[in-house]
């Protein structure tokens, strides 16, 4: 309780002063925590990361790609990985899936791979991305899953993608996957988007859904980016708002609480405002003592739609409520080079 309280009153003091954009930060007595610059991915543009601490001792953040020139968010494509021991040095695993590789099902023009998601059970890691199967694409959207027996290659994808029961074909801007595994084994997933959240129940095999999908009621002005996570016994489910500014999306990123992982949610607040990018898509892990809101901002770019992966501590408050992130002040170092003309993976191939 001592400890929640102290780390409020420093996020209290926080507010209205300039902040340092030194890489470490002192909390009180404990020993000055270590992370490295933001953006701490910078030869490539990053977005959407999701973060899990495997068995190994790591941190994992797998990450869509913006790929320059952008075309909105069309061109996404080619997810990577990337891991520290040490929330300082990151080693980039390289390119573990692209649109090339989902020949079985997916939308022959490639692209529109966005914010994907990974979870570990039975030895086997499962990463699932979303991924349009038509042309017109925001009515065919499909989740797919990839398999291995690694965190960070090896993926291989199912030759169908997940079978969505209780919304059948009505799929209109159904993305963002995320997959929680509870303390006693048991997997949730839960997707979502124009303004739609919904969740259900995996089986034991990790690729379909147990019961049909139900909606996650309690929610505030949800738009997209579902992430759930446990602290502390209590289940938080976090998202991003429609918020705007100037007519542009500034989407700002939310939290609820439950006493269950699929709700009903009492909805808490914002946890962090907008970033400079038109969407926002975080998610939140505890490492080493330590809890870690990731996110996305344009600091490399200057672009809201060329976006790069960030991290900072993330405080809970006296009563489990989830403290406003201050961001850290990005270093801004050379931008990524250009990815040039795009051509689809499965052109190449």
């Amino acid at each position: 309780m001592k400890r929640f309280f102290y780390h409020s009153m420093i996020a209290s003091a926080v507010v209205g002063m300039t902040l340092s954009c030194s890489p470490s930060k002192t909390l009180g007595p404990q020993t000055p925590l270590q992370l490295a610059d933001n953006p701490f991915i910078t030869h490539m543009y990053t977005a959407d990361p999701s973060a899990h601490v495997w068995e190994d001792g790591r941190i994992y953040v797998y990450a869509s790609h913006d790929i320059d020139p952008p075309a909105g968010c069309d061109r996404m494509d080619r997810y990577h990985v990337f891991s520290t021991d040490d929330m300082v040095n990151w080693t980039d695993h390289g390119e573990i899936l692209n649109s090339g590789d989902v020949v079985a099902w997916g939308r022959t023009e490639g692209g529109f791979m966005w914010a994907p998601d990974c979870a570990y059970k039975n030895g086997k890691y499962y990463f699932y991305f979303p991924h349009p199967s038509g042309s017109d694409w925001n009515n065919t959207w499909r989740v797919g899953i990839a398999v291995s027996d690694k965190p960070a290659s090896d993926f291989k994808v199912l030759d169908r993608p997940m079978i969505m029961t209780g919304m059948e074909d009505d799929v209109f801007a159904m993305i963002d996957p995320c997959v929680f595994v509870d303390d006693n084994g048991e997997a949730y997933f839960y997707y979502g988007g124009g303004g739609r959240c919904v969740g259900a129940r995996l089986k034991e095999n990790m690729i379909e859904l147990a019961e049909p999908l139900r909606n996650m009621d309690g929610l505030t002005d949800f738009h997209e980016a579902t992430w759930v996570h446990k602290y502390n016994d209590r289940y938080y489910i976090t998202y991003a708002d429609n918020h705007a500014e100037n007519g542009r999306g500034a989407n700002r990123l939310h939290w609820a609480s439950s006493k269950s992982p699929l709700g009903p949610w009492e909805y808490g607040g914002i946890y962090l405002q907008p970033t400079g990018c038109d969407t926002s898509h975080g998610s939140i892990v505890e490492y080493k003592g330590h809890s870690y809101a990731f996110y996305h901002n344009q600091a490399l770019s200057g672009q809201g739609n060329l976006r790069s992966i960030c991290v900072d501590e993330l405080f809970y408050g006296p009563n489990g409520e989830i403290l406003e992130v201050v961001p850290r002040c990005p270093i801004v170092t050379d931008k990524p080079a250009p990815s040039g003309p795009y051509v689809s993976p499965k052109e190449i191939k």
